[in-house]
């Protein structure tokens, strides 16, 4: 530790007299400032605005706990003051430094080999299998919600032009492109799957199931949904918007535009998406910090 940030340990342990466990933390938060700080070859007294940034987007991108981010930017904001305070830097770098609030809940998302792997555990091979397999490729062609999803009616899909009129929030209706290797499950699914799990019953619902052919519940996706995240090896942790999530951010890391992607997920508020670039930008930057050779 350099004599500055014992000086504001000590300050804050005498002086302000918080607990021995909160002057730990601090004092973990301050260690990996130094670290940084090293790396970069200053102290960390003359560290500036962008450094500061840079060291929270590693934290984020590095899978920190919220929590933990909020405390270690609580930390340096108050180590920076001390050094105002004590005359050692005229100059807050840390004034209004904040972990960006769309990233304390960072969602969840699937790589591109776990959905690989998800797509591939139903066994095509039974109707059931077969009609799983086709509503996971639905789900993540087009991110839909589960209620949105377990309410599908053979008429809302249009396999054609590969489009699927869903009914979100508020009751408004949106056109979501569906993708030709969903559209393929789907149709061997209505053709081979469906006839046999309704044995000659009709249903207004798309997805069907075993018994008496009435429409799958949201629950009862989710255990078919959760019991092939287990299969996988995924954990039990999976659900219908863990695919929601990587359908957005599986687009946005290959171009998409954000508007476009509101619009496929439903979103009323551009903010509301706006959090899979913050998940975009941390990956990003903690790869560029990490390979760059002038950074």
């Amino acid at each position: 530790m350099s004599a500055l940030v014992d000086a504001y340990l000590s300050h804050l342990a005498v002086e302000r007299r918080l607990s021995p466990n909160t002057v730990e933390s601090y004092r973990r938060d301050l260690a990996h400032l130094q670290q940084f700080a090293a790396g970069l070859e200053r102290a960390v007294e003359d560290l500036d605005r962008r450094d500061l940034e840079a060291l929270v987007r590693q934290l984020m991108g590095e899978g920190r706990a919220p929590t933990s981010v909020a405390r270690a930017v609580a930390c340096f904001r108050g180590f920076y003051r001390f050094l105002i305070v004590s005359s050692h830097r005229a100059v807050n770098p840390s004034a209004d430094l904040e972990a960006p609030r769309a990233w304390k809940t960072l969602p969840k998302f699937l790589s591109m080999a776990d959905v690989d792997q998800l797509l591939a555990a139903p066994d095509p091979a039974t109707p059931r299998g077969l009609r799983d397999r086709a509503m996971i490729e639905v789900l993540y062609a087009t991110g839909l919600r589960v209620s949105e999803l377990i309410h599908l009616k053979p008429q809302d899909v249009n396999l054609e032009s590969g489009f699927l009129t869903t009914t979100g929030k508020g009751r408004k209706q949106r056109l979501v492109p569906l993708g030709d290797e969903a559209a393929a499950w789907v149709v061997r699914y209505l053709k081979e799957a469906r006839p046999a799990l309704l044995k000659k019953r009709t249903s207004p619902r798309l997805f069907v199931n075993a018994r008496g052919g009435a429409g799958l519940s949201r629950i009862g996706f989710w255990k078919i949904l959760t019991a092939y995240g287990r299969q996988c090896g995924l954990g039990g942790s999976l659900s219908p918007h863990v695919l929601r999530h990587s359908f957005a951010t599986h687009l946005l890391e290959r171009g998409a535009d954000l508007r476009a992607i509101q619009m496929m997920l439903g979103h009323s508020d551009l903010s509301t998406t706006q959090i899979y670039t913050h998940i975009l930008e941390a990956r990003l930057r903690a790869v560029y910090d990490k390979f760059h050779p002038r950074t």
